[in-house]
């Protein structure tokens, strides 16, 4: 185990919410898809459960409409229930109206399943913007945790206003809206996007263990995502999408769920609101 803190995160969503096969599924036929959420979701829960771990859960809310239990089952295992938002639509191509809806609506109906004081956002694909930093913090979210800083994927956001350093992880927008970026190795030479998901999968794990060790040895922190369709290898293949979104989709299914395992049995796992927590005992003591 590693005393130092990783923060794990899950992005409930289904396999076929993915931007990766956006075309030939849209949106209007996703209630006929086969729901297969809750069990990916189930046993990423119960590799957490195994290891005493607590997690943080951006959960979509079209995923809580169709499976309110899933969000209450979440809750009581004593995990942080963020949101995703409520339709997994990219920030940049809603206007400024509809994203307030939908990050209102989502905050709502996960603070009603749940029980508790929602927290924390983040977009899908990462699509975070300056104008959303505004909208996140006056519907009443204290952090977002979208902010990914490789300029070469062609689907992150981008921030014209860059977050300041802050404490444990924690950066601050001048609106004083916290961000919890995703984490990139830094090395000489380069950045490299090194958080979770298809980065998780497309790695063999001795190299993805050694640059997260990395991270946590030059940075402290070390920020961690995963879909539960990561995990399923057995989910439907889509055909007509092109080869590099079918390449980053379903690139090393079959071997992701025993590197997780391998990963939660190497490192100690904390929500990212845990970063709050020792952010105001550190302001306490001031």
């Amino acid at each position: 185990m590693n005393g130092k803190s990783v923060y794990f995160s899950v992005d409930v969503e289904d396999w076929y919410v993915a931007e990766n096969l956006k075309g030939p599924i849209i949106r209007e036929i996703w209630p006929s898809l086969e729901e297969r959420a809750r069990r990916n979701t189930e046993k990423i829960l119960e590799l957490l459960g195994r290891n005493n771990a607590k997690a943080t859960f951006f959960i979509l809310g079209y995923m809580a409409r169709r499976d309110p239990g899933l969000v209450k089952h979440i809750a009581a295992a004593g995990h942080e229930i963020a949101s995703h938002g409520m339709a997994h639509r990219l920030i940049y191509e809603q206007d400024p109206e509809d994203f307030r809806r939908d990050v209102t609506d989502s905050k709502k109906l996960l603070e009603d399943l749940s029980g508790r004081k929602v927290k924390g956002y983040r977009a899908p694909t990462f699509s975070i913007t300056d104008r959303a930093v505004d909208i996140l913090k006056e519907s009443g979210y204290e952090y977002d945790s979208s902010l990914f800083p490789f300029s070469a994927h062609d689907r992150y956001g981008r921030l014209r206003e860059q977050p300041v350093k802050g404490v444990r992880g924690l950066l601050s927008f001048n609106n004083g809206l916290y961000e919890a970026p995703l984490s990139m190795l830094k090395i000489p030479g380069g950045s490299f996007p090194w958080s979770g998901g298809g980065y998780f999968r497309l790695l063999p794990y001795y190299i993805f263990r050694a640059g997260v060790r990395y991270i946590l040895a030059s940075q402290g922190e070390y920020l961690f995502y995963i879909h539960p369709w990561d995990i399923d290898h057995a989910q439907p293949r889509v055909k007509g999408i092109k080869f590099f979104d079918r390449f980053r989709h379903y690139v090393n299914l079959k071997k992701a769920y025993s590197k997780l395992s391998a990963f939660s049995a190497d490192f100690e796992f904390e929500p990212i609101e845990k970063m709050f927590r020792e952010k105001e005992t550190r302001e306490s003591t001031v």
